[in-house]
């Protein structure tokens, strides 16, 4: 059993504090569509068990998500968490204990992310790519009491259940939601096939299936406060160790009502169609998808199409053939990877009304080739696991990519400030602040990590470094830690490799600092060629012409692939650590 842990808290802010907190302008609000309200006001479900109830009183019928040709509807799904639910409720678990998922886009996923949080129970995302040694520090730190894990990835929950407070494990595999004849053909092409289910053993776990078995009839949503924990979204982990960032209830649900708002855009304030067809490559467990694809998706009786393994190119392309689609959430490596497939040029792409990037910064080429193709501008949004996650958008009547991140959503603030906490003016580059009611209640049990990135306005300090136009839209320019200093001057990454990534013959590209004598540091360029005849010559000779002297890369190297994280952002500090050489402290 693991000791209850309190929730984080936020500073409070004396009087003195406030007088001496600098104002904040928002030249945003002139930008807002006309039929945008600025504020979000009284939320419409007091908790996301609530949510869910509704949304399978309105949509029972109605398809709700797809896999691998299986189709659940909203009724289906309702009855399926109530059996999570319930079964959670009769092995003991109380109102606020922590579950862990671990499993990739299946129709369990669903399933189980309801059926957890109507049973009044926090959620603890795991990406199912964790290596033992991540997995035993997230089950530790969020002192989970239950899992639900695939059984692909059950070798590595099997190396560190002696070491970590988890007390019920459900196993499931990728056939169980399939039935039948096709449920068990799934599953022999997973474990015998593909070879995808190392040997593992588990003693004591339940099957998923005995979970779906269990008596629900009594079980009913528990009354969750908005302030009660929904999530523990914990960050990426590229450095130090991965916090829990705490979401309640009232957090989510708030950026699901700023983003229902800012849909009101489209089609001249019809918004998006209800029931549409929403892809999901984008794996759940992602704040990004979770939000957006999950829980908005339900709101508004969405029909999501799960994508178990987006890095497929070819399948993923042939399953989009089956659907005409009017929502497609990415990041630039997906879009870019579709782009470059022969298949996906001849989709029909008729319906699509909004293609929402994030995740990382969207490049100009790809934006516009994206354009091009589907005649659909990428949206381009940010946010973070600690905002969950949406702060800013781009206008969705946007005519075009506008290379920044767009606006404040309703009820969200962007301060952009100077190393002292001062706001800086228009056009000035600064570290990017937010406040609104999805930033999170803080981090799991580490107050002082909290009080590191919560200012006395509470506002939350993002570590991204980016400047505000007159319009109020906002641009990265980069992470503080992935900024280069060369000769004193500070280089963007994200700058280069948007030259960069204009060139045919580049497929993607990732740009870092070294150490250089002369300089302190210098850009080294990392790229993946379309056509291998490609020199450094020709790589150089191109950035040259759209960048100035001291941004030009110094150094190029071509590689067949980038280290890319599980959702497909590329990784610039395992780039950086394989050079071996520590960054200069100038």
């Amino acid at each position: 059993m693991t000791k209850k842990a309190k929730q984080p808290g936020k500073k409070a802010t004396t009087k003195k504090a406030l007088e001496e907190l600098p104002s904040v302008s928002k030249p945003w609000l002139k930008s807002y569509p006309p039929m945008v309200s600025a504020e979000i006001g009284k939320l419409e479900y007091p908790s996301l068990g609530a949510l869910f109830d509704g949304s399978a009183e309105k949509y029972g019928p109605h398809p709700a998500f797809t896999c691998m040709g299986k189709t659940i509807t909203y009724a289906k799904l309702h009855k399926q968490s109530s059996n999570v639910g319930a079964w959670l409720k009769s092995k003991g678990l109380q109102k606020g204990d922590r579950v862990a998922i671990m499993m990739p886009n299946i129709l369990q996923y669903p399933a189980v992310l309801t059926g957890i949080l109507r049973a009044g129970l926090t959620v603890v995302n795991v990406n199912p790519l964790y290596t033992p040694r991540e997995l035993e520090h997230q089950l530790k730190d969020s002192g989970a009491k239950a899992i639900f894990i695939l059984e692909n990835f059950a070798i590595t929950l099997q190396k560190v259940i002696a070491k970590v407070p988890v007390e019920h494990v459900v196993v499931t595999s990728m056939g169980d939601q399939m039935g039948g004849l096709k449920g068990m053909i799934v599953n022999l092409v997973v474990r015998k096939i593909k070879k995808m289910v190392p040997d593992w053993s588990l003693p004591g776990h339940t099957p998923y299936k005995s979970v779906m078995g269990h008596d629900a009839s009594g079980f009913t949503t528990e009354a969750t406060s908005s302030d009660d924990l929904a999530f523990l979204q914990y960050t990426g982990g590229t450095t130090g160790v991965s916090k829990g960032a705490a979401l309640s209830h009232s957090n989510v649900l708030s950026n699901v009502a700023q983003n229902e708002e800012w849909l009101k855009a489209i089609d001249n304030g019809k918004g998006l169609p209800l029931g549409s067809v929403y892809i999901c490559a984008l794996p759940l467990y992602h704040i990004f998808a979770l939000t957006v694809n999950a829980i908005m998706g339900m709101q508004r009786g969405a029909h999501n199409i799960l994508i178990p393994n987006p890095r497929d190119i070819p399948g993923f392309v042939k399953e989009l053939g089956n659907w005409q689609f009017e929502v497609f959430p990415g990041l630039n490596t997906l879009f870019n990877g579709l782009l470059n497939n022969d298949d996906f040029l001849k989709l029909d792409f008729s319906k699509l009304v909004l293609t929402l990037g994030g995740g990382m910064a969207v490049q100009q080429p790809v934006a516009d080739a994206w354009q091009k193709l589907t005649g659909c501008v990428i949206a381009e949004g940010y946010g973070l696991s600690e905002t969950s996650p949406v702060a800013t958008a781009n206008r969705f009547d946007a005519p075009g990519f506008s290379g920044t991140i767009g606006l404040p959503l309703p009820s969200t603030t962007i301060s952009i400030r100077d190393e002292k906490g001062k706001e800086l003016p228009i056009g000035e580059v600064g570290e990017i602040y937010i406040k609104g009611p999805q930033v999170m209640v803080g981090y799991w049990q580490r107050p002082d990590e909290t009080a590191n990135v919560m200012t006395k306005d509470n506002f939350f300090s993002s570590g991204d470094m980016g400047f505000m136009n007159a319009k109020g839209e906002t641009k990265i320019v980069d992470r503080k830690k992935d900024m280069i200093l060369v000769s004193g001057f500070n280089v963007y990454p994200n700058e280069i490799e948007e030259v960069a990534a204009g060139h045919e013959g580049i497929l993607e590209c990732a740009a870092i600092g070294v150490r250089d004598d002369k300089s302190g540091e210098a850009v080294k360029l990392f790229v993946v060629r379309t056509d291998k005849s490609l020199t450094e010559k020709d790589v150089k000779d191109w950035c040259a012409v759209g960048l100035t002297n001291y941004k030009r890369p110094k150094y190029v190297e071509f590689r067949d692939e980038l280290p890319k994280t599980n959702v497909g952002k590329i990784l610039r500090r395992e780039l950086r650590d394989e050079e071996e050489v520590p960054k200069s402290k100038a």
